[in-house]
């Protein structure tokens, strides 16, 4: 039975007769009569009882009545759920990392994201990267990427990767000659690191700080293109994933090694508002994040 038939019902019914029916569904009362006939023939049996002036549903035409109510909110609501997916799959996004490594890849994410979905807008936030959980939280940012998951309530957390970090030398370092590292062998290196605090410092806060080591010097050095130059000059050892190395060009002089016995390995997780994960928008950035990293 086409829509059709119980639009003509269900605007009868509520008009109380075929005349006022007219003026809604914009046909006249000729072409009307003919469409109610033409069904009445094709049901069997009488929709409405006719009187001058109302019309009133048959039994069986008060199911079809009911029936078409059922149909068009149906539809209505259907309708209004694919309106909320076309508004949610727009937004914003204020993206932030703990570890500035990711600076380094997620500019070519972000392009990718443009092409996909260019009706969401990504904001590389740099910021201060060791509160990005607390600026998740005031809604400063929208999604971090962090290696530990945050304790919050309010928070949800979507572990995305697990990398190694390798400690980056060059090879005529004495340190060269050892199977991996252990903590004791950070005492005499000069540790260049990305920024302070060391808190944000995965090998200091998991591996060296548990252990209660402290390398002899600690420099901060923002850029990874004179670090790696200080390293090629044997001026200290860096510590990093191998994929946060790709956009350079390594010297032949580097070398890495394993730190600790079955390898330094860590967990990245995506951290967003509880009350705005299921956000569509939020939801395609996640999905396209984990697939675009799922082979670091």
């Amino acid at each position: 039975m086409e829509l059709k038939y119980f639009r003509l019902i269900k605007t009868i019914a509520e008009e109380g007769s075929i005349a006022n029916a007219t003026e809604h569904l914009f046909l006249t009362q000729s072409a009307l009569s003919h469409q109610l006939r033409e069904l009445e023939e094709r049901l069997g049996f009488k929709v409405f009882h006719r009187s001058r002036n109302k019309w009133e549903l048959t039994q069986e035409g008060s199911e079809l009545y009911k029936l078409a109510n059922k149909l068009f909110n149906s539809i209505d609501e259907g309708f209004s759920n694919i309106k909320h997916i076309i508004e949610g799959s727009k937004g914003s996004i204020k993206l932030s990392a703990e570890c500035q490594s990711f600076f380094h890849t997620i500019p070519g994410f972000i392009q990718k994201m443009g092409i996909l979905y260019p009706e969401i807008d990504i904001d590389l936030t740099l910021g201060t990267t060791h509160q990005t959980i607390s600026q998740v939280v005031s809604n400063e940012i929208d999604i971090t990427i962090v290696t530990s998951k945050p304790a919050s309530e309010e928070l949800e957390s979507i572990k995305v990767f697990e990398d190694e970090i390798f400690a980056i030398m060059h090879k005529e370092n004495p340190l060269n000659s050892l199977h991996h590292l252990e903590a004791s062998h950070f005492l005499d290196i000069h540790l260049l690191i990305n920024s302070f605090p060391l808190e944000g410092v995965s090998v200091y806060e998991h591996f060296l700080k548990p252990n209660k080591i402290n390398p002899k010097k600690i420099s901060a050095i923002p850029f990874t293109e004179i670090t790696l130059s200080m390293i090629e000059a044997n001026m200290g050892v860096m510590c990093a994933p191998k994929w946060q190395l790709t956009p350079f060009k390594l010297s032949k002089e580097l070398i890495f090694k394993r730190i600790g016995k079955n390898g330094f390995k860590r967990n990245h997780y995506l951290v967003v508002k509880k009350e705005h994960r299921n956000k569509k928008y939020i939801h395609d950035f996640i999905s396209s994040f984990e697939e675009d990293f799922l082979e670091i």
